[in-house]
């Protein structure tokens, strides 16, 4: 539907397109997945995410605070190193500003990734330059040949302060590196658990999926029948039927349910029930709509679908009824329609329908709201006036998808085409 926003098009499921009428062939029809969507994909390759973005905060900050606490250490084993002798002053600065570098090494390296380099050279000059300066402003004492007591013993209290230094600043690292692994396998088993619940909902919603598009396009007498219907994910909105009647005539049922996954495929099921339901004891397009639309009203959790049923008649006659759906064009010319409700929204909402008249060699065409609503990298959208164009230069329901799907398809596309061939 026009008012619904876009949904995104990282899954593309497959490509179903019926052919019947005159001269229509089962086993010629074109039953084929196009490898259109390849080359979007292709054109489109996935972006990494910023783990930073990605990442609890919490996990976060652990995590850089162990980085902190196990290079700070090396400032601490430089301080041995060094017998203790540089001041007090300049070894607490040593340890914290190592420490606070590799925070600043691990940060850049996770956010540039392969452009890391262009963060680690500023910042080992940046380094280098800051050690220099602390030697500079807080010199080594005068060395000494021996030492007194009282030097021994600060010697001997300054290096069990290193080591005991030493053994909580790894101790503190290495619990955090720990409880940053647990949280993240966590998360992971966590995200594993949704993906198999969700790969099972996707496989619920395929075995419904079936009822939206009929695997068969029963032929029309007199009629040439082409449809196409591209998902823009996995499961889509879009549904079409194509029902026979007692009578003789046939409807022709485009729709569009608000959503995606399992929920859009449980309404569409519903619709398609009660779709058929309906038409045992009403042929009339305004009449099936109501009812479906009175049946249907507060069963769909907020949902809503947007319908339009035509009735195929003998002679060239179609009697069209519309339930907030885009309407028909005939040879590339939108039929006017007035506004009405989508299905699902309120039980009392009622329906017209109008009649229309085709020659031979005039063509209907249905056409859900994600055709005109392709949009390329640029966000410009294929249009309205574009599609029209398309229909009235003579383009197949299968060309006009195609340029919807390569221009950028960002909803479910489905196309039917109607021509009159006697």
């Amino acid at each position: 539907m026009r008012q619904r926003v876009s949904k995104t098009a990282s899954q593309r499921g497959s490509a179903r397109e019926r052919c019947s009428g005159a001269g229509y062939n089962p086993s010629e029809a074109p039953h084929l997945h196009l490898n259109v969507a390849g080359r979007l994909a292709i054109a489109d390759p996935i972006k990494l995410e910023n783990p930073w973005r990605t990442t609890p905060r919490r996990t976060s900050i652990i995590f850089l605070l162990a980085v902190f606490f196990v290079f700070a250490s090396i400032g601490i084993a430089n301080d041995v190193i060094d017998m203790g002798r540089p001041p007090i002053p300049r070894f607490a600065f040593l340890v914290v500003l190592t420490g606070l570098f590799a925070v600043c090494y691990a940060v850049s390296g996770i956010t540039l990734r392969k452009k890391f380099w262009k963060a680690f050279f500023p910042l080992l000059a940046v380094q280098v330059l800051s050690m220099g300066a602390l030697s500079n402003l807080y010199p080594d004492p005068p060395s000494l040949k021996e030492l007194d007591r009282d030097q021994t013993t600060r010697l001997h209290n300054r290096m069990t302060f290193d080591g005991v230094a030493e053994i909580v600043a790894v101790t503190l690292g290495y619990v955090g590196f720990v409880s940053v692994s647990v949280s993240e396998a966590r998360r992971h088993a966590r995200a594993q658990v949704e993906k198999a619940a969700l790969e099972n909902e996707m496989t619920a919603a395929r075995e419904v999926q079936r009822v939206m598009v009929p695997e068969v396009i029963p032929p029309i007498s007199g009629y040439a029948i082409e449809s196409v219907y591209r998902p823009a994910a996995e499961v889509g909105g879009d549904f079409f039927q194509v029902i026979p009647l007692p009578s003789g005539r046939t409807l022709v049922v485009i729709g569009d349910v608000s959503g995606k996954g399992l929920r859009a495929a449980m309404i569409v099921s519903m619709i398609v029930g009660m779709l058929r339901a309906v038409v045992s004891f009403t042929e009339e397009p305004a009449a099936i709509l109501a009812e479906i639309n009175r049946r249907l009203c507060g069963k769909t959790h907020g949902g809503f679908a947007t319908c339009l049923i035509v009735r195929v008649e003998e002679q060239g006659r179609l009697t069209v009824g519309n339930a907030g759906h885009l309407p028909p064009y005939i040879n590339g010319t939108e039929i006017p329609f007035a506004g009405s409700m989508p299905l699902g929204v309120l039980e009392d909402a009622s329906y017209e329908q109008s009649r229309i008249e085709m020659h031979v060699g005039d063509e209907a065409v249905l056409v859900t709201d994600g055709v005109a609503e392709a949009q390329n990298e640029q966000h410009v959208l294929l249009g309205f006036p574009r599609v029209e164009s398309l229909l009235r230069e003579g383009a197949s329901a299968r060309h006009v998808a195609e340029v919807a799907q390569l221009h950028g398809q960002a909803d479910d596309l489905t196309v039917i085409s109607i021509a009159r061939a006697s």
